[in-house]
């Protein structure tokens, strides 16, 4: 059970068990910052990525190599097939014991990632949804097959305008999960979702961090050396594994991951090799701006440059952790 009552304003009577949370956009340097202080503190990063959560999509999602595996373990990757659902409620649901059972060795857990509505999930909490049910899902999916995906999103807007409105009319999942909260409650997936989530008392105080490189041009050429690098590291055949799998399509959510996506198109040869690489590096940086504009609305978080302000980024933790 959470604690009924908000803790004092003043930190220092507040008892609770630390935790940093390690946010950002992609390739911003977060995993190196993370493990250099899960080494330093000998404590050990829970990830907070909606792509190293499938086993299998590992360099694509960049997921931590064994020398890092090493240095600092990692919690919360490699958890599901590529072909079986995992959502933010998964998430929270997952993390927060991991996170109990490091503090209770004496262990700060550190969240790592760029996944905001994972934070988001675990942090905050989120408005209480029906539980998806396999059968629903199911006829859900015979439905999307026989009828296609525009039908389902014209029902959509019949029965929920405003969800249909903002969800994209090539969103297979997002769709099918709407119109699956709509059949089994009959309140549309918009009502539930402005409900504000049960007020709560987070068991840890946390401190989040933001590392996010002042300059723009410096992230977009870390982003475009990455993508290279993962090509050389035999990406695309990675995908053509992937590929041959029967259980896997091109609208799964492990498929529709940055890279993934465009990966799965150009080896479809729906684009030559020119084409996937430009198509690849716009998504990612497209991804990272959006993870921005998410992390500009995160309450009570410090921003720091991980490069040009690694020094007051570390005093922040030194400050928080209280000389560990």
């Amino acid at each position: 059970m959470l604690p009924p009552l908000a803790p004092p304003d003043d930190p220092r009577a507040d008892r609770r068990p630390l935790a940093v949370a390690v946010m950002g956009p992609t390739a911003s340097g977060k995993t190196a910052f993370a493990v250099d202080w899960a080494e330093r503190l000998g404590s050990e990063i829970v990830s907070v990525d909606s792509a190293l959560v499938y086993r299998r999509l590992d360099i694509g999602s960049a997921k931590p190599d064994a020398a890092t595996l090493r240095r600092a373990p990692h919690h919360l990757i490699d958890l599901r097939e590529p072909h079986e659902p995992y959502s933010a409620a998964d998430f929270a649901r997952d993390a927060l014991p991991v996170m109990q059972a490091l503090a209770a060795r004496g262990r700060v857990p550190l969240l790592v990632g760029g996944t905001g509505l994972y934070f988001r999930a675990l942090l905050e909490g989120l408005s209480e949804l029906p539980e998806s049910e396999p059968a629903m899902r199911a006829a859900l999916q015979a439905e999307l097959a026989a009828r296609g995906l525009p039908a389902l999103h014209a029902e959509l807007a019949a029965v929920d305008p405003e969800a249909a409105a903002r969800i994209k009319p090539g969103d297979t999942q997002r769709i099918l999960r709407a119109l699956e909260v709509f059949r089994l409650s009959g309140v549309p997936i918009s009502v539930w979702q402005a409900r504000a989530a049960p007020r709560r008392v987070f068991p840890f105080r946390v401190l989040r961090l933001v590392l996010a490189p002042r300059d723009r041009g410096l992230l977009h050429a870390r982003i475009e050396a990455r993508f290279r690098q993962m090509l050389a590291q035999g990406f695309l055949d990675e995908v053509r594994g992937l590929m041959a799998d029967p259980r896997l399509h091109p609208d799964l959510p492990a498929m529709r991951a940055v890279g993934y996506r465009q990966a799965w198109r150009h080896l479809a040869g729906e684009t030559d090799a020119a084409t996937f690489f430009e198509e690849g590096v716009a998504a990612t940086r497209h991804l990272a701006k959006r993870q921005l504009t998410w992390l500009r609305g995160e309450p009570g978080a410090l921003w720091f440059d991980p490069i040009e302000e690694r020094a007051a980024l570390d005093r922040a933790m030194a400050a928080f952790l209280g000389g560990r």
